[in-house]
């Protein structure tokens, strides 16, 4: 990091370089710093000790609070950033839910098999409101398709839940009969209730946290005919509650390693309404900066796998007011259908202002970044 005095610091600042207002900033010097905010210029301002300045940070956000090492001195100081420790909290928790959590697919298909059997309407009624209320919380295609209701069915995730119940004190608290963790939340305590819980841990190999594994399309999953088979509910019932457990620990995976990162960076899953089931939106959200030009933004990332269409991905970057949009599709005829709404689609970009710099779509899905971490290895091991 290159270092700038700002004009909060800048009687402080030449007594620093001259060593009398703070002795502490000597070649080979940890110090403690954190962030303040972004100025008009686009540098971060860092408070670093009793010291305000401007830093030019190369790599992305800052942690919200660090250690750097003093490299140099002079008018311009350079300051190394430190590795942060891993959390010892973060750690063990992702080690005990990384076993047992598991996509929404195995739910959705239970969801949909429980609500063919006619004896449902002779369970209780606070657990029949329980399913309905999950299943409130599930939007349609058309609500994501439009940028309110996506950022609304982004907010009800589950990935937030937390965030929206800690309000300052004197402000109403926001509705969150929809929200996805607080729905399956209701309904795991009420299964709970009824039976033991049955055990959801893999007994195979731990797959990474989300980020890690990137984007993937998934499919809608089938149940064991065993279970289709006669009017029983309570097979299904007992299979719901090891499904909504292991759904739970997919929620609170991804929320932890969205708070273990040095960038912003978000995987979100939404379940959704479809044709005859129920389908998984996958979104991956992360803030980029382009080590060429310096240049910042946002890149937006999708998978999903509908029967009509089969997998597609997308990962559209946006660095205002240019934009990329890039497509994968495995079936052949679903990459002819989207690039036919290439047109409609340029027009409507244009029409927000934005610079379409590409917008193409291939055959076949893109492989995963590798993006396996010392992260992973504690959690996993």
């Amino acid at each position: 990091m290159i270092i700038q005095p700002t004009s909060l610091a800048a009687l402080t600042w030449a007594g620093a370089a001259s060593g009398s207002a703070a002795p502490s900033w000597r070649i080979g010097s940890v110090l403690l710093a954190r962030p303040l905010g972004v100025n008009a210029q686009g540098l971060q301002v860092l408070q670093i000790g009793t010291l305000t300045v401007e830093a030019d940070v190369a790599g992305g956000q800052l942690p919200a609070q660090f250690q750097v090492r003093v490299l140099s001195l002079g008018a311009q100081p350079q300051l190394e950033m430190l590795a942060q420790p891993s959390d010892p909290v973060l750690q063990r928790a992702l080690r005990e839910r990384l076993p047992q959590q598991n996509g929404y697919a195995p739910l959705l298909a239970t969801l949909d098999a429980l609500a063919q059997r006619p004896v449902l309407r002779q369970l209780p009624p606070e657990l029949r409101n329980a399913l309905a209320l999950l299943e409130q919380a599930m939007p349609s295609p058309a609500e994501v398709t439009r940028g309110e209701g996506l950022r609304v069915a982004i907010e009800h995730s589950g990935l937030f839940l937390e965030s929206l119940l800690a309000r300052p004190p004197g402000q109403p608290a926001p509705p969150l009969q929809d929200d996805w963790k607080g729905a399956l939340l209701r309904l795991v305590a009420l299964l709970d209730r009824r039976a033991p819980a049955p055990s959801t841990r893999n007994t195979g190999d731990t797959a990474p946290p989300m980020l890690q594994r990137g984007l993937q399309a998934q499919p809608r999953a089938s149940l064991p005919p065993s279970l289709l088979a006669g009017d029983e509910v309570e097979p299904l019932l007992d299979r719901l509650q090891g499904d909504v457990k292991a759904a739970l620990a997919r929620v609170e995976v991804a929320q932890l390693e969205s708070a273990s990162g040095p960038l912003p960076a978000w995987m979100i899953e939404i379940p959704l309404h479809g044709v005859d089931g129920r389908d998984v939106l996958q979104l991956q959200l992360e803030y980029a900066i382009d080590t060429g030009d310096g240049s910042r933004g946002w890149n937006l990332g999708f998978a999903l796998d509908l029967p009509a269409l089969g997998a597609v991905q997308g990962e559209l970057q946006l660095r205002e007011p240019r934009l990329s949009v890039r497509l994968w599709a495995a079936q052949a005829d679903t990459v002819q259908r989207l690039e036919r709404q290439f047109g409609a689609l340029r027009q409507r970009l244009a029409a927000c202002g934005l610079l379409l710099d590409q917008l193409s779509c291939q055959l076949g899905l893109p492989e995963p970044p590798n993006r396996y971490s010392a992260v992973l290895l504690q959690a996993t091991a």
